[in-house]
């Protein structure tokens, strides 16, 4: 990747271990969320280890994978980004957009 088109948060398995999405109360009463939760786990120990999955199937790390597959997201709720982990490594505080990746998409 050219360093103008390189991901600002890498979409790697540490940062999907440490996402808080999966918490945040935009997505708290997502079917569509709690069924990527409950198989997420099983979804990780198919794959070799530091392998991710398919963003797709991961309910989170919006910051780096865009905007959410699950259309059943309330972005009327408040985002809890800034308590992240990743969002403070990656000082997203700084990036367009700053929250609310799940709906606007991922951070540049």
């Amino acid at each position: 990747m050219s360093k103008s088109t390189e991901a600002k948060v890498p979409y790697v398995v540490s940062n999907i271990e440490r996402c808080m999405c999966p918490r945040c109360p935009v997505q708290a009463d997502s079917v569509c969320t709690l069924e990527k939760i409950g198989n997420l786990k099983n979804e990780m120990k198919s794959l070799g280890e530091g392998e991710a999955p398919e963003p797709q199937k991961v309910p989170g790390v919006y910051c780096s994978a865009g905007t959410a597959t699950c259309s059943d997201l309330d972005p009327n709720r408040d985002c809890i980004c800034k308590t992240c982990p990743v969002w403070e490594e990656h000082r997203l505080e700084q990036a367009s957009p700053m929250m609310y990746f799940c709906n606007i998409g991922r951070a540049t």
